[in-house]
């Protein structure tokens, strides 16, 4: 043959085979972003730094089919919690991030251990690493996208995914969510479960995945599953293909998980089983080759890209969708199907020998694909159509500080939250539009029913008022496009989910929102870890706790909450307000609002009562000079209500047991001690004051001189409906005597004078405590 003959047409390469070189890729930049963190980068103490080589392996191919061929830009993803090295190594390989940050995952200001909105250098699109709570913040997401449309001007759609593990699935809060009645018309929601049916310490005893089908199903969803791959398919349809799968369907998930450690000819004598279809089975394996063998017993349809991209074509957007994609957990790693792989590393030489089979020089491990190479060109193009608009700076709100009324009479302060409202719609409308209530079946009894009639209740498309013409009917239920209050069923974690998403729609998609969430303050702290975590992912928003405190006698020591008041010195981007009167309440309601939606912004916390206070105990100032004063008072944490020109002692109180200070002051004085009274609001402000006079902060100490000033330096009781120690620390402004009155135990049903005093928080016992300290 002659030197100069033309060479053989090289066959192009499908995008399927291009696809998957792209996903070989992920692989491999996932498993070493973890081992670097781990094995390369230097760790003088020892530290256990972590990640997870196997739980990423096991939604690469669900990832990079995902991105590569299915997203659009307006299309968000919540990312399982272990995945984030997968996530990270697709926005390298599609251009969004450089591969230097793979070097500084889990690093201090690196790439963080788990997907993040805020902390991430390419922000995420949902945080993730609480259990649950990922899984469902899109669900909340497309109803704040909804809203935002409804209200102001609609949003791109698209669609909202989760990438969820199985294990997760044992949360309940997922199901708080799929349950909502809310959730079953939103059809942009899609969750895609990575089922490898392990979880951190074992191999998952039972399938589940039945069960599961028939739980989406039930509420409502479309259910896709994903089970087998196209190879074990083929084989399904020759001769003992049936007896073949009724076989593996049969396995227990753990001697499924077992027969993938074994070899090909172990494998031969396990896979047949010892059924009526065992020599159909052995008859078929034993005409395969060793790899086409063991090719075929890992071929699950999570793993197979044309399987996955039928069921992401045949999603059904007029209801929400469940894809059931079976998994293996180490999916091509060493460590493979192996029931304690879960925090397992691979070997150094098992880290080269994936580089190996990928097609990767180990020694430079982040170099990119060939510049023009099929995979490069494939990744710049998705990466193209990812690309998204900046989000424009959000609308500054100018929310008024007073709204000019002295409330008078006896009054509430859960009853000054609905009435600040519907003043604030009047005075500022413009801001007014923006506020939206959130509840858990509670409006009507955390007193919203005014402002619910007034605004009416959110729904996409208006809905007949049955009880429109019934004159007994107080709350009238106005469900319209243009409602301000959303009501959702009994599920306080889905109550503050959906807080934190519409606190977020001012950085996506600059509309932003006020929005405020009203529960039971007994049920505060079973809602703190979601919202909280809301919070961490950018959501601002105000939670109200109402009613709180045993100051709601009759329900007894089944509804009291004792620890939320010191929710606010603890909570981080979160400020505190526990108003004692009407005035109080509004004044702190609308500096709440001012801090949310915008950058930098803040959420809030606000504990209320049921119990009526005459409002002139609150001796508000006349003089608008002077009311400025108590105003931003009240907000930085406290006021002085009763000043004493030579006091011998203070009496430091909050919220709803203010008039039991006031009450022992009188009798205090009675008996010749001039007595101070300073009402605390904030017990967070005052304590991030208390912080920064030592140097720890920059946050503003003019308030401590204002109502603990030095010539104030005189033995200190304190007293509030909830734990004593919220309250201690302020002995410590000027180093004075002191006793601190609260609830420590748990009580019971009874009328309000008694459960005082069974708690030792009447006028009685502040006065006992107040002559103890005076020795």
């Amino acid at each position: 043959m002659s030197g100069n003959a033309a060479s053989p047409a090289v066959e192009p390469r499908t995008e399927l085979e291009v696809l998957r070189e792209v996903e070989q890729r992920v692989l491999w930049l996932a498993t070493a972003t973890v081992d670097h963190a781990n094995r390369v980068r230097p760790n003088p103490g020892g530290l256990k730094v972590g990640g997870h080589q196997a739980s990423s392996a096991s939604i690469v191919s669900i990832m990079t089919a995902l991105y590569l061929r299915h997203l659009g830009p307006e299309d968000r993803v919540s990312v399982k919690p272990h995945a984030s090295p997968v996530l990270h190594a697709l926005e390298v390989v599609l251009g969004q991030l450089d591969a230097a940050h793979l070097t500084t995952l889990r690093e201090f200001g690196g790439l963080q251990s788990y997907p993040s909105r805020t902390k991430d250098p390419v922000p995420a699109d949902y945080s993730t690493g609480s259990v649950g709570i990922g899984a469902t913040a899109p669900i909340w997401g497309a109803l704040a996208r909804r809203y935002v449309g409804a209200h102001f001007n609609p949003q791109p759609h698209g669609r909202q995914w989760s990438l969820v593990g199985d294990a997760e699935l044992d949360e309940g809060a997922v199901w708080e969510a799929v349950l909502d009645p809310m959730v079953a018309s939103l059809g942009e929601v899609v969750w895609v479960v990575d089922l490898n049916r392990q979880s951190l310490d074992r191999v998952v005893p039972t399938m589940g995945a039945t069960r599961l089908e028939g739980m989406f199903a039930a509420a409502g969803w479309q259910v896709l599953t994903v089970k087998y791959g196209r190879v074990l398919t083929e084989l399904f349809a020759r001769p003992g293909g049936e007896a073949l799968r009724r076989r593996i369907d049969d396995m227990t998930n753990p001697e499924y998980q077992r027969l993938l450690r074994h070899g090909a000819e172990r494998a031969r004598t396990v896979l047949p089983g010892e059924g009526p279809g065992a020599p159909a089975v052995a008859a078929l394996v034993a005409g395969l080759d060793d790899e086409h063998l063991m090719a075929a017993v890992r071929n699950l349809g999570g793993h197979d890209l044309a399987a996955l991209d039928e069921a992401f074509d045949a999603i059904d957007d007029t209801r929400p969708t469940v894809v059931l994609a079976y998994t293996l957990k180490g999916y091509g790693l060493a460590t493979e199907g192996h029931p304690q792989n879960h925090s397992a590393l691979l070997t150094g030489e098992q880290l080269h020998e994936l580089a190996a089979r990928v097609g990767v020089d180990p020694e430079r491990p982040w170099a990119p694909f060939a510049a023009g190479s099929a995979a490069a060109e494939l990744c710049a193009a998705a990466g193209a159509r990812l690309r998204r608009a900046a989000v424009p700076a959000p609308p500054t709100l100018e929310v008024p500080t007073d709204l000019g009324r002295t409330p008078s009479g006896t009054a509430t302060t859960q009853a000054a939250l609905g009435r600040t409202l519907l003043d604030l719609n009047r005075a500022a409308p413009e801001v007014g539009a923006r506020v939206v209530t959130v509840s858990p079946d509670v409006s009507s009894s955390t007193n919203l029913g005014g402002w619910v009639n007034k605004v009416g209740v959110w729904a996409e498309a208006e809905r007949e008022n049955w009880f429109a013409d019934d004159s007994e009917t107080i709350l009238h239920w106005r469900e319209r496009p243009t409602g301000q209050h959303v009501e959702l069923g009994i599920a306080e974690t889905n109550l503050v989910g959906l807080m934190g998403e519409l606190g977020a729609t001012w950085s996506r998609w600059a509309q932003p929102l006020l929005p405020i969430g009203v529960m039971y303050d007994p049920f505060v702290a079973r809602a703190l870890e979601p919202w909280s975590f809301g919070i961490y992912a950018g959501g601002q928003s105000i939670l109200v706790g109402t009613p709180s405190g045993v100051t709601l006698a009759p329900e007894g020591g089944a509804h009291q909450s004792i620890t939320t008041p010191s929710i606010g010195l603890e909570q981080p981007g979160c400020d505190t307000w526990e108003p004692a009167f009407a005035l109080d309440t509004e004044w702190c309601l609308l500096a709440a609002l001012g801090n949310l939606g915008r950058p930098g912004g803040r959420s809030a916390y606000l504990r209320l009562s049921t119990r009526g206070v005459d409002q002139t105990l609150a001796a508000v100032p006349t003089d608008p000079a002077a009311r400025e004063r108590r105003r931003r008072q009240v907000v930085a944490g406290a006021y002085t209500l009763r000043r004493r020109d030579r006091p011998g002692v203070t009496l430091v109180a909050m919220g709803a047991l203010v008039p039991e200070a006031l009450t022992a002051a009188d009798r205090l004085e009675a008996q010749g001690t001039a007595t101070d009274v300073v009402v605390v609001t904030s017990p967070g402000k005052l304590f991030e004051a208390v912080q920064a006079r030592a140097g720890h902060s920059d946050a503003p100490t003019w308030i401590l001189d204002a109502v603990l000033g030095a010539d104030r330096a005189v033995p200190m009781v304190t007293v509030l409906d909830g734990h004593p120690h919220t309250l201690a620390f302020l002995a410590g402004v000027r180093g004075v005597r002191a006793s601190h009155l609260g609830v420590t135990q748990f009580g019971q049903s009874g009328d309000l004078a008694s459960v005082h005093r069974h708690h030792h928080l009447d006028a009685d016992a502040v006065v006992a405590a107040a002559l103890d300290v005076l020795g």
